[in-house]
């Protein structure tokens, strides 16, 4: 009986937590108190956005991160982290011609795009990280597409990064911190 209970214990898959430091993720802008918490602070920026606007940026609030910039989407999800499956096509795609832009304008043609995978998150709110690509940087399983919307959906709650290589775009898929490959 004990053997069965460990070649159970060793063989079951194990529940995945869902982001690094984001709780339960219950980030509602109908209860002010909720946005309060670290995890929601992307959050209650989205809540202070205009109406009309669907995409905004903000300068990443980490002292770690200096030369970091934000991406983020106005629509709020209120339960659960929100991810990129979470946004309509045409909202993802909006959300990453913004992110691009957003980059060239900063960094030219040396840019990069982030988003990491939901175990790494330690914000409930959807945002993609934009910065100067580290050289010499290239990992992981990667593919080539020519337009933001053509960019993947991670459906596993991996993340990836974007970057451009000539007219196309690279793309690489599969990763869990993404971010890592931006000058901070």
């Amino acid at each position: 009986m004990r053997q069965l209970g460990l070649f159970l214990l060793f063989t079951l898959p194990l529940p995945v937590t869902l982001g690094a430091e984001t709780g339960a993720c219950a980030c509602n802008p109908a209860d002010p108190a909720s946005l309060q918490t670290r995890e929601c602070s992307l959050t209650n920026e989205a809540a202070k956005q205009p109406p009309g606007l669907t995409v905004f940026h903000l300068k990443d609030a980490s002292p770690r991160k200096p030369n970091r910039t934000l991406t983020l989407p106005t629509r709020i999800k209120t339960t659960g982290i929100q991810t990129l499956a979470d946004l309509s096509p045409a909202e993802r795609t909006q959300l990453w011609t913004a992110a691009i832009a957003k980059a060239q304008a900063l960094w030219g043609d040396q840019w990069g795009l982030a988003y990491n995978g939901v175990k790494v998150r330690t914000q409930c709110h959807l945002h993609i990280h934009v910065g100067k690509l580290l050289r010499g940087v290239d990992t992981g399983i990667t593919l080539f597409v020519n337009h933001p919307s053509q960019i993947p959906v991670p459906r596993d709650g991996s993340g990836l990064w974007v970057h451009p290589v000539g007219r196309r775009l690279k793309v690489h898929i599969k990763e869990q911190t993404t971010e890592t490959v931006l000058l901070r």
